[in-house]
């Protein structure tokens, strides 16, 4: 790929969007594996792409730095100084990006594709469009991957987060450490509180405690946003030595890790829309997405057929929902999430 050497991918956020635009790193490198790969993202997020196959260096954006951010971001992508850049993400910020690197080939998604469609006009090349009912993130990857990688069109481009031997390796001690029967284990990710995405917590400790209950292990995993619901967790299981916790800061390579080791095992999740459910389907774990302002058609896990996925929503949720908004405007607050029912997770679990 001499005409090619430097190639640029901008997928600057969010933590799920940026797993669910992996696939165009893979098709890249599988087709043009001499080709130097560069990935421009938030720092936050980076984490996830360290040690990907074929990709040579990750390049920082500080979103919250204002234009000094700007300045440094355009400094180290004409260092890079890439002859393509291919734009994942389909909105200003990122055509911004691509378009600062100075690359002369510009690459995004198909014009209805955009969620910021004035943007494609930084860009002077475009994917075909995804076809009609075909809504989710990752078919806008695949219609992209397959024009930036043409040999790959025949077939939809890999997702996994091709995890190391010793990061499944750690993941399996892990799991070991928080139970010794992970055939009856159940993975919950907590949601922070006040999230409108978000089960309520009084919800995540009752689906717990039933699991508690039927003989199942609850293997709670929180952030530093979920601390205090984490908090709310240990008191109410605390007289129960049969569920464990993770809690705090992780590195995303941990977290990959220790997500394909219980995908391994058959540990399924429990989650809401959030970064890590989006880690977990790409490690090989089956899904229980509880859906209520998102919905899974757009933005759950992937595949939508075939790998044991349950998409559960509110069976009378109102007729707002899903609205992809981050805030709630309903007369009775979030009811599409909080009236989710235990029984129909536990169903789904099983």
């Amino acid at each position: 790929m001499s005409e090619l050497p430097r190639i640029l991918i901008v997928r600057l956020s969010h933590l799920g969007d940026v797993v669910c635009s992996i696939g165009i790193l893979h098709a890249l490198h599988a087709t043009y594996p001499g080709a130097r790969i560069a990935w421009a993202v938030q720092p936050e997020f980076a984490g996830v792409l360290e040690g990907l196959p074929g990709l040579e260096r990750v390049i920082p954006f500080e979103r919250r730095g204002g234009a000094r951010a700007w300045l440094t971001l355009r400094r180290a992508l004409r260092a890079f100084d890439p002859d393509w850049a291919i734009d994942a993400q389909g909105n200003w910020k990122s055509a911004s990006a691509a378009f600062l690197s100075g690359a002369p080939r510009r690459t995004g998604f198909a014009r209805a594709d955009w969620s910021e469609g004035s943007a494609r006009l930084l860009l002077n090349d475009a994917a075909p469009p995804t076809a009609t009912g075909r809504e989710h993130l990752l078919d806008r990857i695949e219609a992209l991957a397959a024009h930036v990688a043409p040999p790959r069109a025949v077939r939809a481009p890999r997702t996994d987060l091709a995890p190391t031997a010793a990061e499944i390796e750690g993941g399996r001690a892990r799991l070991a450490r928080m139970t010794g029967t992970p055939e009856r284990a159940v993975a919950l990710h907590l949601s922070s509180r006040g999230d409108v995405r978000g089960w309520p917590v009084e919800r995540w400790v009752a689906l717990a405690t039933e699991l508690v209950a039927r003989g199942r292990t609850p293997l709670i995993l929180a952030g530093p946003a979920e601390s205090e619901v984490l908090g709310d967790f240990e008191d109410a299981l605390a007289s129960s030595r049969a569920a464990a916790t993770w809690g705090g800061e992780k590195r995303l390579r941990e977290l990959v890790g220790f997500f394909a080791a219980a995908g391994e095992r058959g540990v399924p999740l429990v989650s809401c829309d959030s970064g890590p459910m989006h880690v977990a389907w790409a490690s090989g774990m089956r899904v229980v997405a509880l859906e209520g302002p998102r919905s899974a058609a757009r933005t759950g896990p992937w595949p939508r057929t075939g790998a044991g996925h349950v998409e559960l929503r509110a069976p009378n949720g109102p007729g707002c929902a899903p609205c992809f908004s981050h805030t709630c405007t309903h007369a009775s607050g979030p009811i599409c999430m909080a009236d989710i029912p235990i029984d129909a997770v536990m169903r789904a679990i099983d």
